[in-house]
């Protein structure tokens, strides 16, 4: 399912309004917390972007970090 702003913003409405209960196209979706709710908005953001980039031909890999502070020996 491709996630568009409409998405993120009725789910916006829902959470300023305190509703738990969002319509996103056919489907009804209702959450048990308002927790619940700002995280799947968080995670339709991601994927928002993501889509974006993706579109735009910009992909942002896996970044690795490595910290290496030697053996410990002195």
């Amino acid at each position: 399912m491709a996630v568009t702003q409409a998405d993120i913003d009725a789910l916006n409405a829902a959470i300023a309004s305190g509703a738990r209960s969002v319509t996103l196209g056919e489907q009804t979706v209702i959450y048990n917390t308002t927790e619940s709710l700002i995280k799947a908005r968080n995670d339709m953001r991601n994927e928002l972007l993501a889509q974006e980039a993706a579109a735009a031909g910009k992909f942002r890999g896996r970044q690795t970090y490595v910290q290496f502070n030697g053996r410990g020996y002195d």
